[in-house]
């Protein structure tokens, strides 16, 4: 058992799919020798090799087909785009070929592959750095869309991901790669996509949220709780499909929601949320669901990344 950071997991469940799987790679701009910008598949290339991890030009688009193609043939690859906002290349791919390989043969192929990126502001990165549009690939139906928010999920849910059938866009919040460490033991037990985690039980409001927020949402909570109020955590992991279900019997108990996210407000996974509160929950609210998000604005630089607070 490890005690380790949410970047470190990302790497040890890397390392367990490549020394167990014979079908895995690890593909993308400078995983290999450099071991990625944020250090995740750090070593991974010494140990497996650099026909296991490898290297790829800078050219997203480039790195997207041949992830699908090897994905098409029986293979298990795992892509890093090395940033959210370098993944719209990406985009002709993964959307009009990756998702839609399942029904366009019929069954007969599936697209076993997972595209990692770090995602969403506060390290005063450039805002190409910065992205938080996760809501963006939520939209498109035959990808799934998951987001770690510790250590001990981003093992576990990585590892369902590598597993997975079907093509898997694992988000990474880079702002807490490194915030805390949790305890997690190198098994190769993964966690269950599309489900909530309910992190806190709590009998007075719902508060939802994914990523990097959670972190946030939790010291919330912990705020909430010396006012004598008890707040339900709840994360959603896996914002495409939404475990509604988890969310809907919390929202029952509690008669309150708050969601929190940092994308961006407008068309955003926490208005899908929202609004299926509205059509199946509204009898369990004994109150308007609220809305904590980011500005509808593209992330400022550095220097005024810590005025634009949420709305």
């Amino acid at each position: 058992m490890a005690n380790i950071t949410l970047v470190e997991a990302v790497s040890l469940a890397l390392a367990y799919e490549l020394e167990n799987d014979k079908d895995v790679v690890v593909l993308g701009e400078d995983v290999g020798i450099n071991g990625g910008v944020f250090r995740a598949t750090a070593g991974l290339a010494q140990k497996f090799g650099e026909d296991r991890v490898i290297d790829t030009p800078l050219a997203e688009a480039m790195i997207a087909g041949l992830t699908i193609g090897m994905a098409t043939q029986g293979m298990r690859p795992v892509a890093e785009a090395q940033f959210m906002g370098f993944i719209y290349p990406m985009i002709e791919q993964i959307v009009c070929h990756a998702a839609r390989f399942r029904n366009r043969t019929r069954g007969r192929l599936t697209c076993p592959l997972v595209i990692r990126a770090p995602f969403g502001g506060g390290i005063h990165a450039p805002e190409h750095h910065s992205e938080s549009v996760e809501a963006i690939f939520a939209h498109i139906p035959g990808i799934r869309v998951v987001i770690p928010s510790s250590p001990s999920r981003a093992y576990g849910l990585l590892l369902a991901a590598i597993r997975d059938p079907d093509p898997v866009l694992f988000l990474e919040p880079k702002r807490i790669y490194r915030v805390n460490k949790e305890e997690v033991i190198d098994d190769g037990e993964e966690l269950p996509l599309d489900m909530c985690f309910e992190l806190r039980e709590g009998t007075d409001i719902t508060l939802v949220s994914w990523g990097s927020m959670v972190k946030e949402t939790l010291e919330a909570a912990d705020k909430l709780a010396q006012q004598g109020i008890s707040a339900e955590v709840i994360d959603v992991a896996t914002v495409s499909p939404i475990d509604m279900d988890t969310i809907l019997e919390s929202v029952k108990k509690t008669g309150r929601c708050v969601i929190i996210q940092e994308a961006a407000k407008h068309c955003s996974v926490i208005s899908e949320i929202a609004a299926n509160l509205a059509e199946d929950g509204l009898y369990s609210l004994m109150a308007p669901v609220k809305r904590v998000t980011g500005y509808d604005v593209i992330m400022p630089l550095f220097k005024l990344e810590k005025n634009t607070c949420l709305q």
